[in-house]
This record gives C-alpha cells, structure tokens and sequence, in this order.
C-alpha cells in the first residue's frame, strides 16, 4: 500500500495519476474523502460517473462492506473527528497511542477498502493520495505502508492557494488560503512527515519540480526505490515532457484526475506579491533550504 503525502496543491494528485499507469497500481484518489464526497454527496469518480454508479466503487463497497451505507459513513466521520487530527500527530510522534479501539476501528475501514479494491483491480498495489500527515499516522500505526512525500516550493504552493479555481463536479470554488496560512501549514505538514521517517516508516521524497521537469526519470527512480517491479517498456506512456493517462478510478482529487489522454508537464510560475512573497520564505526557512529551495523565487 502506497501513501501520497503533502500539502495540497503540491503535485500528490500528478504522481498518483503517473503511478496508476505502471502495471499492477491501483489509483484509488484521496480515500479519506471517499466517505462524505462518494457515499454521501455521489460526487463522480474519476471515470466521471457518480459514484454510486461508477461499476469499481460499487464492487469494492460490496466486497468490503456488503455495499456502501450512510451509516457506516456518519460512525468513520465520528471517529476521524476522535482519531484522525493534526493536533494529534504529536501524540503519536511521541509514542503516546490513545484511544486504540477508535483507530483500530478506524484504520480497519480502510484496509478493508484498499484490499477489496486491489482484489477488484486485480492489482498487487493500491494507492492512496489523501495527503494529510495525520492519516499516514493513524494508518501507520497498524497496517504496514510506504509513503512518499511530495514537496514543492512553498511560494508556489502558496501562489496557488490563492488562485481561484473551480470544483469541475458543479463549478463551486474550491478552497483559498492565504500565503500566511499555506506557509505555516506547509511547515506543518512536512515536520510531521520528517517525523515520521524519523520512526522509521518507509517515508521516500519527491520533488514535485523534479517530476514536471523530468517525469520519466523521477517516476523510474521512484519506482525502483517503492520496489515495483517495472520493466523499461511500462514508461512508454510517458514521452519527453507529456503523459498519456487512461481513465483511473480515484474518489476524490483536484481536477487532474478527470485528464484522460496526452497532458503537458509544465511548471508553472504563479508570483505572489513581493511582500508575501518574503514572508513565506521566512516562515518556511528551516525546510526551504533543507529540501534545496533557493532564498530567491
């Protein structure tokens, strides 16, 4: 089971969709969303059918659970509410595991999802891009896993938090944050996952200006590193700076996972005032540099 960790808009929804396209990797989206957006909401999956129509969802909902219920759905919102926080990845980085039938509980949801869905797929690796730190604890925590940590320069992630973009399911604006609150949640997030390797749990990082300038190259070296067992033939979906993706079935995810056919890596430059600009980069100075960011952007 593979985890996509990172702050949002930092590329985890890109890789996912890449490794989807090696043999034997299930993309499954961000699976922490699956229970409100896909049984509650039946906003569309990635091959653009709702959910509760999309044929892969329904066969792992009755594998897993016997079908999908709303029930089920409300008691895993309970429990993410108990279990599944930020404020309590300190607790588990220092060992201090409370509340173990809730998690228990919790965590057991998802194995149950993630090995019906690879029964389905008839895949040997399923992957999981919810991002949040707090989930790759929480699961960490009883089931085996790798992870791999997307980064990105934070005055990127920061400029694009504060664009406006459109939810494609019904055209609602998705989120914005300031860059004040992007830098201190991009600090946030990465401390957690630096824990985390800390502890030693499989936790490989990616640069996500590495993936868009070089995607076959990174996706061949992450590929190695996760151990799948690729041959030099499965990277001819990629070709120089563009992709070719099929249709993947991923629950929840920015607008990318709805890219059928050829897209264009490009790393776009999004300028944030000069004065926010600054103050970003001085809020994230510590892992700026240690991830290689010049001062400069």
């Amino acid at each position: 089971m593979i985890f996509v960790g990172g702050l949002g808009r930092s590329g985890t929804t890109l890789l996912e969709r890449l490794l989807g396209e090696l043999p034997g990797v299930a993309p499954l989206g961000e699976v922490v969303h699956l229970w409100r957006r896909g049984v509650q909401a039946d906003e569309p999956c990635g091959c653009r059918q709702p959910f509760s129509q999309c044929p892969f969802w329904h066969k792992v909902g009755e594998r897993a659970f016997g079908g999908w219920r709303l029930a089920k759905a409300d008691r895993q919102h309970e429990l993410r509410a108990k279990v599944d926080r930020t404020r309590r990845v300190p607790v588990f980085a220092l060992g201090l595991i409370s509340r173990e039938a809730q998690l228990t509980e919790y965590v057991a949801a998802y194995h149950r999802i993630y090995a019906a869905a690879a029964e389905i797929a008839n895949g040997r690796v399923v992957v999981d891009s919810s991002k949040h730190a707090s989930l790759a604890y929480c699961l960490s925590a009883i089931i085996d896993l790798q992870v791999v940590h997307v980064v990105r320069d934070p005055r990127a992630v920061a400029a694009s938090w504060r664009k406006k973009v459109a939810r494609p399911e019904d055209g609602t604006p998705m989120a914005r944050w300031s860059p004040m609150r992007t830098a201190l949640h991009w600090v946030a997030q990465n401390l957690a996952y630096e824990v985390l390797r800390a502890k030693r749990v499989p936790v490989l990082r990616v640069h996500y200006e590495d993936l868009v300038e070089e995607p076959a190259r990174t996706l061949r070296g992450l590929a190695e590193r996760l151990g799948l067992p690729c041959a030099e033939a499965d990277f001819d979906f990629l070709d120089g700076r563009e992709a070719r993706l099929g249709v993947a079935h991923t629950v929840s995810g920015n607008p990318m996972r709805f890219a059928v056919g050829r897209i264009k890596f490009r790393e776009n430059q999004p300028r944030l005032p000069f004065p926010h600009r600054w103050a970003v980069t001085l809020i994230t100075l510590p892992f700026l540099l240690r991830y290689g960011y010049r001062l400069t952007y």
